[in-house]
């Protein structure tokens, strides 16, 4: 059960392809409460609880993470639950007091960087037009030395992702070693680049391997991810989109979405499908049953249908408008993971038995 409580909606960067509408909402403590308390309440016994801090920046407002974190370690010392606790940052806050307690309390810090200089700042940079990039490599290089397990999410668009085989090197080259690439599907990708991601990961797929032959290999999320898909003879159905059941995602003012890329101002809107002051008057998400049934014709025929993340309807919205259609560069991006997971399987499965 995954559940992303935003702690403020105001940011210290002005992504331009940020799905959250930036404004002054912050959680206060009454919503903060219930928010848990709808947490617990519905968490079945037999599943993990996983929590991240988002935003905006959720380290803006450190002190209701604090809060926040206090308030689920007491109920889980009745509960016994299996609580894992993340924070999302864009890396330009970090000092010693924050790094200290998030290791105290085993909150897992992940960083948003989209890779080299000309990649970050392309797109993630501070309101008044200045570059991130200088700030977010001092926090990561600080945050290397502290974090054990420290994530980097890059984001890549039509204007970066011809740059992702060296933005992945660079982040590898600070000493990040759990790197997840993800597409801006809102962005408008033109026919040329589906053509082109094909090569551009191959390229991922050849640094992946050299990592390997050095010995010092690297998690790499559009290659480990198709290669446990392909292990397993293809998506299950607790892999594919459980949006609104097994994902929530909390609105500063309390109001429920079923994935924090639906909640935009976090407003009453066609996305939201309850509040937490009224925990039994959650609305049944249209979207979570629309996106588990494709409505292409080409899907249903493709040989990589198994294999394919077609079924993220977030993705599908941010694509086309509909949570059960997915768009071409979805579909491309998603032939190129599969080509690359293949081809650094076969190779590994060659070399290493």
């Amino acid at each position: 059960m995954k559940y992303t409580i935003l702690l403020t909606q105001e940011c210290t960067l002005r992504c331009r392809y940020c799905y959250i509408t930036k404004n002054h909402s912050v959680i206060d403590r009454d919503v903060a409460e219930k928010t848990v308390e709808f947490i617990f309440r519905n968490t079945p016994k037999y599943e993990k609880i996983e929590v991240g801090f988002f935003g905006g920046e959720p380290l803006l407002e450190f002190d209701k993470l604090r809060f926040i974190t206090g308030m689920i370690e007491e109920k889980n010392k009745i509960a016994s639950r299996d609580v894992e606790m993340q924070v999302i940052s864009n890396g330009t806050i970090l000092d010693d007091i924050i790094s200290e307690y998030l290791l105290r309390h085993n909150i897992v810090y992940a960083v948003s960087c989209d890779g080299i200089p000309r990649a970050q700042d392309a797109n993630r940079l501070f309101p008044d037009g200045e570059k991130s990039s200088a700030v977010v490599e001092k926090n990561i290089i600080k945050a290397i030395n502290t974090f054990p397990f420290l994530m980097v999410n890059a984001v890549f668009t039509p204007s970066t992702y011809e740059l992702l085989p060296e933005s992945v090197e660079y982040l590898y080259s600070l000493g990040l070693r759990k790197i997840y690439i993800n597409a801006d599907y809102s962005s408008k990708w033109s026919a040329l680049d589906c053509e082109k991601v094909d090569s551009v990961f191959d390229k991922l797929a050849g640094i992946y391997l050299k990592w390997y032959e050095n010995d010092d290999p690297a998690f790499l999320n559009i290659i480990d991810g198709k290669i446990i898909v392909l292990l397993e003879d293809g998506y299950k159905t607790n892999d594919k989109c459980r949006m609104g059941k097994a994902e929530f995602a909390f609105a500063p003012n309390g109001n429920i979405f079923p994935c924090e890329r639906l909640l935009g101002d976090g407003s009453d809107n066609k996305h939201c499908i309850g509040n937490v002051f009224y925990p039994d008057n959650i609305k049944d998400p249209v979207c979570g049953k629309l996106c588990l049934a494709l409505t292409q014709l080409e899907c249903s025929k493709c040989s990589l249908k198994d294999y394919c993340a077609n079924w993220c309807g977030c993705s599908n919205f941010l694509s086309t408008g509909f949570y059960n259609r997915t768009g071409p560069f979805i579909c491309a991006v998603e032939k190129a993971s599969i080509k690359a997971g293949c081809k650094v399987f076969g190779y590994l499965d060659e070399r290493f038995g």
